[in-house]
């Protein structure tokens, strides 16, 4: 049987226009209902994204759905050609001394950027696998889910980006200069990933995630939840989602109040949830990011 998704086009208010920053997080109005019988990839593919180029081969696109998998979601995606050679970075720290996603952008004079993976301050920075120009800076802490560290995002050494299996015999195998780890993975080699049975991926959560495309093209996408006007996503729908975006491979990031999407002309674009509110000023500090600058 097919699925039939129910969404909504909203009509963009002068508070919410693309050249605009963001000043809250109120729910856009819709006025015209759409009833797609052809399955989640034509409702993604006929959505009004509203694009906007940051910089070269850059384009920030977000839409505020009414109705999606059974409830609002507003979603936020960061489309990089790689055609154009960007440049892609992981700061991080390992001494407890944690950063915003805004902050360590603007320092960087990044174009975009987003939260990266795992952490915890007890720890003085990532919980998870990660190496920085071919040096270990942490192993995977004891007793972590495995689940949630079973692909990696990776940067070659000629600075291009992928996604990665973990080999049985651990990272340490994987030959990129860059391994930053996360999980769980939710699309490869072009098909969906069956994902565990667990409360972390079967619970709505606001949600971090890359993909690279089948067009030569790597995203990074932010879905607000925990507010009624996003209510996030399972990781079984993540992969769906990505899978309908073009995605060839996907890994889920670190997530819930960690999740940031971030753009040099607009700051904070998606809704962070520290705060409590449906806002742009709820930011978590975190010990990695991901950011990438034009060439």
């Amino acid at each position: 049987m097919k699925k039939i998704f129910v969404y909504f086009l909203f009509i963009a208010t002068a508070t919410f226009t693309a050249c605009q920053k963001y000043d809250d997080g109120t729910q856009l109005p819709y006025v015209e209902e759409v009833v797609s019988d052809g399955g989640l990839g034509e409702l993604i593919e006929e959505t009004d994204w509203q694009p906007v180029e940051i910089a070269e081969g850059i384009v920030w696109k977000h839409f505020h759905f009414a109705s999606i998998f059974d409830s609002r979601q507003y979603i936020n995606i960061l489309d990089i050609d790689l055609s154009k050679n960007p440049t892609f970075e992981i700061p991080h720290t390992a001494t407890g001394d944690l950063f915003t996603v805004s902050e360590v952008s603007e320092q960087a004079g990044a174009d975009v950027a987003i939260n990266g993976s795992y952490f915890g301050a007890n720890y003085g920075g990532s919980t998870v696998y990660f190496k920085k120009n071919g040096a270990v800076i942490t192993q995977t802490v004891p007793n972590f889910d495995s689940f949630r560290e079973n692909a990696a995002f990776t940067i070659s050494a000629a600075g291009r980006p992928g996604i990665v299996k973990k080999p049985v015999n651990g990272w340490d195998d994987v030959p990129a200069p860059y391994v930053l780890a996360g999980g769980p993975l939710l699309v490869y080699d072009g098909e969906e990933v069956p994902q565990l049975n667990h409360t972390f991926n079967t619970t709505r959560h606001p949600r971090t995630v890359i993909g690279v495309t089948s067009d030569n093209h790597f995203i990074m996408v932010v879905v607000d939840g925990r507010n009624t006007q996003s209510q996030g996503l399972t990781t079984a729908q993540l992969a769906e989602l990505m899978l309908s975006l073009g995605c060839t491979a996907a890994v889920n990031m670190d997530g819930g109040g960690s999740s940031t999407a971030w753009t040099k002309s607009q700051g904070v674009v998606n809704h962070p949830t520290d705060n409590g509110i449906f806002d742009h000023n709820g930011q978590r500090e975190v010990a990695t990011a991901i950011l990438v600058k034009a060439p």
